[in-house]
């Protein structure tokens, strides 16, 4: 009789190695760590994470969940052999969707799939999302990291992320008391973000340019510009929300840039005049449209073309709340103001011209 598995398959044989998730896991634990916040001070490894929400100061909290991933910047990413950042894009996505409606993020968790488990790209991944953590002020508590020979092929990946944040209650966003005249704030992007790369990926293809290319757009490599993480705009925004009292409405511009994404937080009689030669537009968004031969309006509905966020006040308030923002590090700029909506008209409406 032979030995008890001497012959048979194993799970490593199949292409699953337990003992490099095992590798992973001690790898990131101190990544993990680093995220602790009140609430949260717990190691990962157990079966689910733990959230004390009166340990974070809440009293009558309201939870909002959101969930996102990265979208084909992880091409870019894989092809480029560049792992370090999209963990923050990651948490960005998700965190920024969050504060949009007043909520202060809480915890994260995040899903980490791939065909064949390299422990150290998994933890650079890893770090990263630690970091978008960090700067927004959340707790990582878990995640599942998922090897699955044949359902990616070899070097590819996904992530997605998972988060929750809360808001007292009766202090969501956006208020009840929009008006005509309330001012549009605009707060300038880090770069592309993470949507509307599948053309950014075409475009690139028909300029024949690789990703380790000098960018034709600004310092260092098309990889390492485009690679630029998406801004986390959490902690400023909560501390206007929080000392001013005025911030009535935000809007996270991502898939679907200005048309589809303002609208989202207005009321149906009111719709969002946007200046769009106010908008910053930086060199990125010029050389994809100008290679792409892309039109002003197809860029305005696929990318933020310079615009992360906007952020919806009173006209008395615009200066106080664009102040405290501008403190925090914030690119702030008046985008525009809230006009009544006729029957049947776009949420949004523009003036001026894009400056491509």
């Amino acid at each position: 009789m032979s030995e008890p598995g001497k012959n048979g398959l194993t799970y490593s044989d199949a292409g699953v190695d337990i003992d490099a998730g095992n590798l992973m896991v001690e790898k990131i634990k101190p990544h993990v760590r680093s995220t602790r916040r009140p609430g949260a001070d717990g190691e990962i490894g157990g079966f689910g994470g733990l959230f004390d929400l009166k340990a974070a100061g809440f009293t009558d909290p309201v939870l909002v969940a959101a969930n996102d991933g990265v979208g084909t910047k992880l091409k870019i990413a894989i092809e480029a052999d560049r792992h370090d950042t999209v963990g923050i894009d990651l948490v960005a996505m998700c965190v920024n969707d969050l504060v949009v409606q007043g909520a202060e993020p809480l915890f994260f968790l995040d899903y980490f799939a791939t065909g064949k488990l390299d422990p150290d790209q998994g933890a650079a991944i890893v770090a990263g999302i630690a970091s978008g953590c960090r700067e927004a002020g959340c707790a990582l508590i878990g995640g599942e990291t998922a090897e699955m020979p044949g359902m990616y092929s070899d070097g590819d990946y996904d992530l997605a992320g998972f988060a929750v944040g809360a808001a007292e209650r009766g202090q969501l966003l956006p208020a009840g008391d929009l008006a005509e005249g309330d001012v549009i704030l605009g707060l300038a992007s880090s770069g592309v973000h993470s949507n509307g790369y599948s053309l950014v990926r075409r475009i690139v293809a028909l300029s024949g340019l690789a990703w380790d290319a000098p960018a034709p757009f600004g310092d260092g490599t098309l990889a390492e510009r485009l690679m630029t993480p998406t801004r986390i705009y959490v902690k400023p925004l909560l501390k206007a929300i929080r000392e001013t009292g005025a911030v009535k409405a935000l809007a996270h511009i991502t898939g679907g840039g200005f048309p589809e994404n303002i609208p989202r937080v207005l009321p149906n009689h009111l719709a969002a005049e946007i200046d769009l030669a106010a908008v910053p537009v930086p060199a990125v968004f010029s050389w994809l449209s100008a290679t792409g031969n892309v039109e002003a309006k197809e860029m305005l509905r696929t990318f933020n073309c310079g615009v992360g966020m906007i952020a919806v006040v009173a006209a008395e308030d615009a200066a106080r709340v664009g102040e405290i923002l501008t403190a925090e590090g914030e690119t702030v700029f008046t985008l525009g103001r809230m006009v009544a909506r006729q029957e049947g008209a776009p949420g949004t409406l523009y003036s001026g011209t894009l400056t491509l």
